[in-house]
């Protein structure tokens, strides 16, 4: 407990984040202004990147948003750009914020319909080669059409609901106990200690599986990945464009994908391989029954009506009949007037989840900001436009997954493709090359970025649930599960980037 006004402050600055943090963003605060000065602006500005891709680094110790949107602001204040300039980033990019402010809530309130079909697969596939890859791939669809966050929340709450179910159970209590504290194994009987093991190595191997999915479908259509839409924007593609473009490249990755997924379950290599423990899957099977016998006619009723609405979003998307946040609010109203969600509290739930991110997204836009205003990136974007056109897609496919490794993929997306469209008015590209990059930059960021969790939203998303701690997922795990997706996808990616487009 602070014992003076100057240690609350101290102690309320980034709340509880660690003290070497704290201390890292306030040198960088300190420092900046200082740079600025002796050394100039564009060497201020390349400083203000490298901090700001420590922030999306370091998103475990604090949300980004902090640090970051403190960093942005002292940009503001020493003249590295202009809030003018910023609010055209913002502009430009509206139909993105559009995206998450209101698709992300839509499928919010399709929840229930995606946990019924995510259940039904998990109970009544029995081998886990096939439930491993029918994950895979119900993932990879979903995110293609949906959001791969939300689909990745589906997975989670999923595999919360199972794992709390049977941990019950271990301790000695019905699955309908509701004094029970899952994060503990203090009361676990001996007998039941070697099942939940294995069952956590289940439960781990699909949750990795499935947030692959969502890499594997969220890179092949504009709706996939924040950055998707932002891309397909800046060059001028709509849904179905976006599709053709990127197929050549995300749908060989899909295969090799999927190839991966089945062989790392038979080899069980890399932490994969984990059975379901016959004893657990009869509880789970007697605890589906029970849900599905508990469902009442308007329970129904609002699956039917959930059901419709996938559809009219599907389409809607396809046909590119409005803004695809525009579909998103539609759904958002049709879902909650045919199944009684009227409260404003209950409304607002929805959008817990995704306006954290788009806040971050607004503060990647001040970031992106400094970069033009500076010119930060022209030398090396003209660096490797001066490259044998033939090689430049595979160079920008390197660029972006490496950086996108270690920081954030639509961060790295957004520079890149405002950086070679200013290439594109310039004259210096034509317009179907310039095609050909925005292909190389979306795939480059949206593929091998899945080698860590700062790179990948979801993946992100995931590690930081509920879940996580209770199947022991850590971030050096989640490393090495992801490391044979990563050399698979990305070298299938490149090859593809470098020779059929």
């Amino acid at each position: 407990m602070p014992t003076t006004v100057f240690s609350a402050f101290s102690s309320n600055f980034l709340g509880k984040a660690p003290v070497w943090y704290k201390q890292i963003i306030l040198l960088f605060l300190i420092v900046n202004p200082i740079v600025m000065y002796l050394l100039g602006p564009v060497t201020a500005g390349w400083l203000l990147i490298a901090e700001f891709i420590f922030t999306l680094a370091m998103a475990l110790k604090c949300y980004p948003l902090l640090p970051g949107g403190l960093l942005a602001i002292e940009a503001l204040l020493i003249g590295l750009t202009t809030a003018d300039a910023v609010y055209l980033e913002v502009l430009t990019n509206f139909p993105v914020i559009l995206l998450l402010m209101f698709m992300v809530a839509g499928i919010y309130f399709m929840q229930d319909l995606l946990l019924v079909a995510f259940t039904q697969i998990l109970v009544g596939v029995r081998s886990k080669s096939a439930l491993s890859l029918m994950f895979c791939m119900a993932a990879a669809v979903l995110s293609a059409f949906l959001d791969a966050l939300t689909v990745t929340a589906v997975i989670i709450s999923v595999t919360v609901g199972f794992y709390s179910v049977y941990h019950k159970v271990a301790s000695g209590k019905g699955y309908q106990s509701s004094d029970h504290n899952s994060d503990s194994d203090d009361e676990v009987i001996e007998l039941h200690r070697d099942d939940l093991e294995n069952f956590r190595a289940f439960l781990r191997s699909l949750l990795m599986h499935g947030a692959i999915g969502t890499a594997l479908g969220g890179v092949a259509t504009m709706v996939g990945e924040p950055q998707n839409l932002l891309i397909a924007k800046v060059v001028g593609w709509d849904f179905i464009g976006f599709f053709l473009h990127m197929a050549p490249v995300s749908i060989p990755v899909l295969v090799a994908g999927l190839v991966t997924c089945w062989v790392l379950e038979k080899m069980r290599w890399f932490g994969y391989g984990g059975r379901l423990p016959k004893s657990v899957r009869r509880v789970l099977e007697e605890f589906a029954d029970n849900e599905r016998a508990k469902r009442t006619k308007a329970d129904q009723a609002a699956l039917w009506v959930q059901a419709a609405a996938a559809l009219i979003l599907v389409v809607g998307l396809a046909l590119h009949l409005a803004e695809v946040g525009l579909i998103g609010l539609l759904v958002i109203i049709l879902i909650t007037s045919f199944t009684g969600v009227t409260s404003e509290h209950q409304i607002g739930k929805a959008f817990q989840e995704s306006l954290p991110f788009t806040s971050l997204l607004v503060v990647f836009f001040a970031v992106v900001a400094v970069i033009h205003e500076q010119h930060l990136f022209k030398p090396v974007i003209d660096y490797v436009l001066s490259l044998p056109e033939g090689q430049q897609p595979g160079m920008f496919f390197i660029a972006n997954g490496l950086l996108s490794m270690i920081s954030d993929n639509v961060f790295v997306a957004t520079v890149y493709i405002s950086e070679i469209k200013q290439a594109l008015d310039a004259g210096s590209i034509s317009y179907e090359h310039f095609q050909s990059l925005a292909v190389a930059i979306n795939t480059g960021t949206n593929l091998p970025s899945v080698a860590t969790p700062n790179g990948q939203a979801a993946f992100l998303f995931l590690l930081t649930s509920a879940i996580a701690p209770l199947v022991r997922l850590s971030y050096g795990r989640m490393v090495v599960m992801a490391f044979p997706y990563t050399m698979v996808m990305g070298g299938v990616g490149l090859y593809m980037v470098m020779f059929h487009i």
